[in-house]
């Protein structure tokens, strides 16, 4: 396979290009769930570097009904990047950490217009059942279903370090729960989580490349204010990423990624802006994804290089 420029690993806008033949944009709402790190269910101040948006817009906050939501996002998208179709996309918190009937009429809301040609769940491993699995089934008969399991590493030190709440097994089960359903699961990893180095990284990479995974979510570690990540990093108990380090780290993770699985996201996006502490980079979203293109043409390497 010739490799070159971003045909050095599958992203997810040329997967969804080909499948659905125009731009595809997904669209993030806030269902105003909870999570079971935060209720008391299992912990209640969340995971070390989650804020009170849990890792997503507030938007819920000032637009409570996730059909408006999707319908404002649509037109925003339509005219920012041309986009065609759209994906409905619970971010914030655990998505899947209601009742039934709740998650029905909230995942079945947000399926605005036939433009809407997919549903993708963000939640924890710890947080799925058959139920929801075979109700997520059914709607994947008429549209494309990703869910979308926060795993962060496959190390059960760290996560226990980074007070996750569950085990590298749950996301063992909750993949083999998953799989044959016609629903497609993607993997949320987090590079430099504290306590792990490369190999760490690189191990993780590996423990999952095996899992029949169809997605992969890579997301830097950024300090955000109010989180009990930001008391370590004041503390000079916790070294951010240099951008270079980070990098590397990605291309490292790829190379041992099949290159089937679609890569969906290279870094994150501090929310808002305001609430980050560091790295400042961060905010620097094209110069890092350049960066992390020249050091794939550099190694002369690509995705899945090192897969089994």
């Amino acid at each position: 396979m010739a490799h070159s420029g971003h045909n050095r690993y599958l992203s997810l806008n040329a997967y969804l290009k080909e499948r659905f033949g125009c731009r595809v944009q997904k669209i993030p709402l806030d269902a105003g769930l909870t999570c079971p790190n935060r209720d008391g269910t299992k912990g209640t101040g969340g995971c070390l570097y989650c804020n009170s948006l849990g890792s997503g817009t507030g938007a819920h906050a000032y637009v409570p009904d996730v059909a408006e939501q999707m319908l404002k996002g649509m037109a925003f998208y339509a005219t920012r990047s041309k986009a065609q179709k759209f994906i409905a996309y619970f971010q914030s918190f655990t998505n899947t950490y209601a009742p039934l009937k709740h998650l029905e009429k909230l995942y079945r809301s947000a399926l605005v217009s036939e433009d809407v040609v997919g549903l993708s769940v963000s939640t924890r491993p710890d947080c799925i059942t058959e139920e929801i699995l075979s109700l997520l089934e059914e709607l994947a008969q008429e549209r494309m279903v990703w869910v979308e399991y926060g795993l962060q590493s496959a190390h059960d030190t760290t996560l226990d370090r980074i007070h996750r709440g569950h085990t590298f097994q749950d996301f063992l089960t909750a993949a083999e729960l998953t799989r044959g359903r016609s629903i497609l699961i993607c993997a949320h990893m987090i590079l430099g989580l504290p306590g792990e180095d490369a190999s760490h990284m690189r191990e993780t990479a590996r423990k999952i490349s095996g899992l029949g995974l169809n997605g992969l979510k890579l997301h830097l570690l950024y300090v955000l204010k109010g989180t009990a990540l930001e008391k370590l990093y004041l503390e000079g108990v916790y070294r951010c990423l240099e951008m270079d380090e980070y990098a590397d780290l990605v291309v490292d993770f790829l190379e041992r990624v099949p290159d089937d699985v679609v890569v969906q996201r290279l870094t994150g996006d501090p929310s808002p802006v305001t609430d980050l502490m560091a790295p400042r980079w961060a905010l620097e979203k094209q110069k890092v994804l350049s960066l992390i293109h020249r050091k794939f043409e550099s190694r002369d390497t690509w995705q899945g290089k090192y897969a089994p």
